[in-house]
């Protein structure tokens, strides 16, 4: 088969992000290969010819999904947004994978007592402008995130200083007032006397599996594709569903909704009076109780006896 029909899935190259991608694909079946070794940067997806996996750090996973070298790709959102313009035309978010979360937030120092809100800090950068002739200077690497957020919020005398080292650190060294950053548990930006403005979480980021819409989309690549995301669409539904199976000689089309409206829950098979239902796993117990509910009232018959059995829906 060509390279350039396979289909390209762009993976994290190191570290936490590498496991968790790496784990995130076993867990669908799917195990990802690196040909010699762990130096070696193109692999492959066990059982699944025409995929190609490229190993590349996560901006730069960003930028091949952007420019249609890679079909699927494993990177943050916060990468997405602020690296990628107009990325609704160039990209699809397909899943948040639930590893890499972290917050992109508007910071101040925590002596600026009385910036509570982005209005306050929009007053503080046009009260800035008449005491010092400049623009207020923010300090980021996020610099089309923090533009586009600013002018939400009506903050528009600021300037950026971007920051290639440890953002949270600017303030205290002198080179900005307030930082657009990246954090997990806030504990750092505390460490160096910041707080976060408390309307000023801008995203809140994870790892995400994202396509690109201007790849070229081979046959092979979208056959490839198809079998990649129908088992990780499988191993969802079996991680957050269950199968609810229940005796219920009277069921009618009535339940049937209500069953939809109140807990999610749709009829998988109806044989004779046995039902089985799947049900999103935190809606077990509630449904449950609910048809059980229904065997000790008349419903279209005179009793709808209820005996239940969960178990994983796909195992």
């Amino acid at each position: 088969m060509s390279p350039v029909q396979k289909l390209i899935i762009a993976s994290p190259s190191k570290g936490r992000l590498q496991e968790n991608a790496a784990a995130f694909f076993a867990r669908a079946g799917l195990e990802l290969t690196q040909g010699r070794g762990a130096r070696d940067y193109r692999g492959a997806v066990a059982g699944v010819e025409g995929a190609e996996v490229a190993y590349l750090s996560a901006a730069e996973i960003t930028r091949r999904l952007a420019g249609g070298e890679a079909h699927l790709g494993v990177t943050g959102e916060d990468l997405v947004r602020e690296e990628i313009a107009d990325a609704e035309k160039t990209v699809e978010l397909l899943a948040p994978l639930g590893f890499g979360a972290a917050n992109v937030v508007v910071a101040v120092p925590q002596a600026w007592i009385d910036v509570r809100y982005m209005s306050d800090l929009a007053d503080i950068a046009d009260g800035f402008r008449a005491r010092h002739g400049r623009g207020l200077p923010v300090a980021t690497k996020y610099v089309n995130t923090t533009r586009r957020f600013f002018a939400a919020h009506g903050v528009s005398d600021y300037r950026i200083v971007e920051s290639s080292g440890a953002t949270e650190g600017a303030p205290a060294a002198g080179s900005a007032d307030l930082i657009v950053d990246i954090t997990t548990t806030g504990a750092t930006l505390a460490a160096n006397a910041l707080k976060i403005i408390e309307d000023g979480v801008i995203l809140r980021s994870q790892a995400n599996l994202v396509a690109s819409l201007t790849a070229p989309w081979s046959a092979a690549a979208r056959e490839a594709a198809r079998i990649i995301l129908s088992r990780i669409a499988a191993e969802e539904e079996g991680r957050t569903t269950r199968e609810v199976r229940a005796s219920l000689p009277c069921l009618d089309e009535n339940m049937l909704r209500e069953a939809e409206a109140k807990f999610g829950a749709g009829l998988r098979e109806k044989d004779d009076d046995l039902a089985t239902f799947s049900c999103p796993t935190k809606a077990v117990a509630a449904l449950a109780d609910w048809l059980i509910a229904q065997g000790h009232a008349p419903i279209n018959a005179p009793t709808c006896a209820a005996t239940l059995r969960a178990r994983s829906s796909g195992r």
